[in-house]
């Protein structure tokens, strides 16, 4: 069993393979459950980029510095990584409402596919 193997990360893992696949027919988006696992946990990619994951019971996605920026001081977001100095482009999204997952995707996929 992985340190990623608790109830809380099955749930977000789960909630992400729901909401993506809304974007299952863009052209060059990978589904987490067809593409390869990253940082031990299922990732959706667009053109062979990660776009978004689940480390533990969060929907990390990749969006400008400055959208980042934006999410951390509304307080929509957290930095990522939290436990060493976090990257600028990664965000890990504090609501887990499926809408507001759809939403994020949605700006990581047009953000990483471009």
């Amino acid at each position: 069993m992985t340190e990623r193997s608790t109830p809380a990360h099955a749930a977000a893992e789960a909630r992400l393979h729901a909401v993506s696949a809304a974007f299952a027919d863009l052209p060059g988006v990978v589904m987490p459950a067809a593409g390869p696992r990253h940082f031990g946990t299922a990732t959706l990619r667009v053109h062979g980029r990660i776009a978004a994951f689940t480390p533990e019971d969060r929907l990390v996605v990749k969006l400008p510095a400055a959208r980042v920026a934006a999410l951390l001081a509304s307080g929509d977001g957290l930095a990522f990584p939290s436990d060493r100095p976090p990257m600028r482009e990664w965000v890990a999204i504090v609501s887990d409402d499926t809408r507001v997952w759809h939403d994020r995707l949605a700006e990581s996929l047009a953000y990483v596919g471009r």
